[in-house]
């Protein structure tokens, strides 16, 4: 019985030593995914998804809104006095209808909004919307479960108004990414999100548009921009003058009648099987709450930002390089030109790809990759999911006769992502204050500046205190308070526990050599 109970007693120690390294070394495995890969991992292990059915046959929303509900977030976020202090943020924020819920009038003490999440990843990583995230101070995310933690901002790109966030969890339910080049117009979807703080609302509708261009992202400043107290939007006309080139915004959104209020923004637009096809993001509206008019980013154009923020801590954009007009009628007679149908070519910007691949002024853009062009969001959904170096394929109408060329993409030159915010309490709160993204500095860099270790600055958001202090993307950071940084982790024990009036030093290097910043935290 002795040897017997010996013999149980190391076969138990040594399962449990060998399952325990094989979560170690599975954990390592699954930090360096993509989303997308992150997404297939769990959902073989995972079979819940099977048994939903399409939306052909009999309409019934309930295993779909089972599926979604509990790995839709409430996300609510707190602003020091001095974040929003900004024009342009005001108008962005007057722009998407004030979706996430109404900010505190302004005055010394912090600000408070709220707004919606899809969790994507089972260790945590969440979309939601750059308006909803911008300039935050502290982000509290709140599960349906009830569970709350504290978020960090991974990375954004207002040129698609979306952010990626995580927060320090393993296991958790999430959303099956779709196919929205799939969704067809008439479609039934549902909204699910957390709208006048009420939380995991679903509502349903159908697709009622695909590809729509409103002119909300990108054009702060244009003239043409009718905004009403409570955020409607008076949109881009289609003929208006748009740009190809870099800092442009892009939208192709998928428009919906599901009922979307404030609070929705970054929630779940999906179809009956329960898959994401889109992020809640806008409404239309004359008194800032639902009358049949919502917007929301395709997710086949999100899955190439998120994965980018991921893997490099900020978008990596082509761009063709041409500044154009859509045509209808009227342009067309303007322009002294029969075709009332494509993009006229108003310029071409030198040392582009659109110059490098022949494109000239006068031109009119037909099809990209085979597919007709109506508007300016046929064009620019397909740009953005591509990166600098992909090509893509455009038909263009020259002189009554048609001609196809390849476009090689180019990056944006010395161009910046930029948005974030100022006041902290702990590690998370001040990491989001920083207003920055990283990844770790690679062989080459560092032996280019002879050190060990460090990380490199991917994204300054405007009105962090990297970008307050002027330390710009490409800088390497290696030292905070003396600390050596060689990941996002060692930030964070950086930071931790730091308590106000307490000084943060960062140290490192710019193009113009070392540097050390000291920040007063307060």
């Amino acid at each position: 019985m002795k040897k017997f109970g010996l013999t149980l007693l190391t076969a138990f120690v040594g399962g449990a030593m060998a399952l325990g390294t094989y979560k170690v070394f599975e954990n390592k495995y699954t930090d360096n995914m993509s989303l997308d890969d992150k997404q297939k991992v769990y959902f073989a292990s995972n079979k819940g998804y099977s048994n939903i059915t399409s939306s052909a046959g009999e309409v019934d929303f309930t295993q779909a809104a089972a599926a979604v509900t509990p790995a839709v977030v409430y996300i609510r976020t707190t602003y020091s006095s001095t974040a929003n202090n900004n024009d342009q943020d005001d108008q962005m924020q007057q722009m998407f209808g004030d979706l996430f819920g109404q900010r505190m009038p302004r005055n010394n003490t912090p600000q408070r909004a709220s707004g919606s999440g899809v969790i994507i990843s089972p260790d945590g990583y969440i979309v939601t919307n750059n308006h909803v995230v911008s300039k935050a101070d502290k982000i509290e995310v709140t599960m349906n479960d009830h569970r709350s933690f504290k978020a960090k901002v991974i990375g954004t790109d207002p040129n698609t108004d979306l952010a990626l966030i995580k927060i320090d969890a393993t296991n958790l339910p999430i959303v099956k990414l779709g196919n929205s080049d799939d969704a067809r117009v008439g479609e039934w979807v549902l909204a699910v999100g957390n709208p006048f703080n009420l939380t995991s609302t679903v509502t349903a509708g159908i697709v009622s548009a695909k590809g729509r261009g409103i002119g909300i992202i990108g054009q702060e400043d244009d003239e043409s921009q009718q905004m009403s107290p409570f955020g409607s939007f008076g949109g881009r006309m289609r003929g208006q003058s748009n740009t190809q080139k870099p800092r442009a915004g892009i939208e192709s959104f998928i428009q919906t009648d599901a009922a979307i209020n404030p609070g929705n923004s970054g929630g779940a637009l999906v179809n009956t099987k329960g898959e994401l096809i889109g992020i809640n993001s806008a409404i239309a509206s004359s008194t800032g709450a639902y009358e049949g008019y919502g917007f929301a980013v395709p997710i086949n154009l999100a899955k190439k930002v998120l994965n980018d923020i991921k893997e490099y801590g900020a978008v990596k954009r082509g761009y063709i390089g041409v500044s154009f007009q859509e045509l209808n009628d009227d342009v067309a007679e303007n322009l002294h030109i029969n075709n009332n149908v494509g993009l006229y070519v108003s310029d071409v910007y030198p040392g582009t790809g659109a110059e490098q691949a022949g494109l000239k002024k006068g031109d009119i853009i037909t099809k990209v990759e085979g597919n007709t062009v109506y508007e300016s969001s046929d064009l620019q959904e397909r740009v953005g999911r591509l990166k600098p170096g992909d090509k893509i394929h455009l038909t263009v109408l020259r002189e009554g006769a048609e001609k196809n060329f390849d476009v090689t993409l180019k990056a944006e030159s010395g161009a910046t992502s930029r948005t974030a915010a100022a006041s902290s309490k702990s590690s998370v709160e001040l990491y989001n204050r920083l207003g920055a993204s990283f990844m770790p500095a690679t062989a080459a860099q560092k032996a280019r500046l002879h050190i060990n270790g460090g990380v490199l600055v991917t994204q300054v958001r405007a009105g962090g205190l990297f970008d307050s202090y002027e330390i710009p993307v490409g800088s390497v950071i290696t030292d905070i308070n003396k600390q050596p940084i060689n990941s996002v982790n060692d930030i964070d024990k950086a930071i931790t526990n730091l308590k106000d009036g307490k000084l943060l030093s960062i140290s490192g290097y710019t193009s113009q050599g070392r540097f050390t910043n000291t920040f007063s935290v307060n």
